[in-house]
């Protein structure tokens, strides 16, 4: 059985459960209610984030059977592929990824971090993880665009304790603004997507639901109040959306729960999109 050690992909801040010591001990101040809640295999063993950065879609599935050697002896109908999917997530994705763009980071030392963002007006303002800029070294902001175009990005103001960024390009991206969700609507197992680009790989969108709300997590020296997703983020993803199947914005994807730093094992955060909404319009109110 894998044990839960170290740091994942280094693109994001860690997450210690908040019964935790950074070190994975039980907190002292913080009773531990009991071994269910710990990962099998021992009781407070650290889980770590890569605040995401990155989402690959897994197919899965390969379904053993005999040949057949004559054909014309068949007598059941052909198995279904896949499951269908539903229109509605289909539509969300339409509407979703061009708005969703990829953030570049570097300063020409080769130490530079990548993530994602997306439009939130017709200002062309852009939301993202502030981590990425910290971890890019404050080295030049690039923001590719869901046609390939590279724009240099205007950083229109950070805010670490939350850990979200707005930066601006010009006018002549043209970005589709994606709507956010009204607070408190977000509901536990709804469909959701997150969007974004993961090893790079722009566009990328993954589906699964809301696994929690409200879930306490602590982010590098920060409590937070997150969305939990089964959704898989991976590093890349961190700074995109996570939409519902209305294709409203629910949260910021931010960090995933690692064990061994092997990627995503299905446990997700999300900032809530109320602490989006007021983090960013205070940003840009202040910085234009």
């Amino acid at each position: 059985m894998a044990v839960q050690t170290g740091l994942g992909e280094p693109r994001g801040p860690w997450f210690v459960s908040p019964e935790l010591d950074p070190d994975g001990r039980p907190r002292g101040d913080v009773p531990v209610p009991g071994t269910d809640r710990s990962i099998p295999g021992g009781t407070g063993r650290l889980l770590v984030l890569a605040a995401a950065v990155v989402a690959l879609s897994t197919a899965s599935g390969a379904v053993a059977g005999g040949w057949v050697a004559n054909l014309d002896e068949m007598t059941d109908p052909p198995a279904a592929s896949a499951a269908p999917v539903p229109a509605e997530l289909v539509a969300a994705a339409e509407r979703t990824v061009p708005g969703v763009v990829s953030v570049l980071v570097g300063n020409g030392s080769g130490r530079g971090a990548t993530g994602s963002g997306f439009a939130v007006d017709d200002q062309q303002h852009i939301i993202t993880n502030d981590h990425i800029l910290a971890q890019g070294g404050s080295g030049t902001v690039t923001v590719e665009l869901p046609d390939g175009r590279r724009l240099p990005a205007q950083v229109v103001g950070r805010e670490p304790r939350s850990d979200l960024a707005v930066l601006r390009v010009p006018s002549s991206a043209g970005l589709a603004p994606l709507p956010l969700a009204k607070a408190g609507t977000t509901r536990v197992g709804e469909p959701v997507l997150a969007v974004g680009s993961p090893l790079g790989l722009s566009g990328t969108v993954t589906a699964g639901i809301v696994s929690a709300l409200d879930r306490q997590v602590r982010l590098g020296d920060n409590r937070h109040t997150a969305v939990q997703t089964d959704a898989s983020i991976n590093p890349g993803n961190s700074g995109g959306p996570l939409v519902n199947a209305r294709g409203e914005v629910v949260g910021v994807n931010t960090a995933i729960a690692t064990i061994d730093g092997n990627g995503s094992i299905g446990i997700g955060f999300a900032i809530p999109i109320d602490q989006v909404q007021h983090t960013a319009d205070t940003i840009i109110g202040r910085g234009g």
